[in-house]
């Protein structure tokens, strides 16, 4: 039974680390990519993603209120960010694309 709630417990950090992570991410969003992105607004996000941190705080994860912030933070993850980075160019290649040459975009020659 201990390792069960061991496991449970790391489960829950884990929870907590993702939805922080996600917290964090949207703060650190301009607020007009999200209109640009058309995908709500930040004090929309923020609010929905720091719900979310407090129940993952505050509430078992066997409950049905982190699991809805489960949800809610990887809605976050898979469709919010990505399109707000492609927006503002986020990432560590500082915008752009994988083809981009130091004079810009490489055409294959053509």
């Amino acid at each position: 039974m201990q390792g069960f709630a061991n496991f449970m417990w790391l489960l829950s950090l884990a929870l907590i680390l993702f939805s922080g992570f996600a917290l964090i991410d949207a703060a650190v969003r301009r607020e007009d990519a999200y209109r640009a992105a058309d995908k709500k607004t930040k004090p929309f996000w923020l609010i929905i993603l720091g719900l979310a941190f407090v129940v993952n705080l505050i509430f078992n994860i066997l409950s049905f209120l982190p699991i809805l912030g489960l949800i809610a933070t990887i809605v976050y993850m898979v469709d919010v960010r990505p399109a707000i980075r492609q927006i503002t160019g986020g990432g560590g290649r500082r915008g752009g694309s994988s083809s981009d040459g130091p004079y810009g975009p490489y055409n294959g020659g053509r």
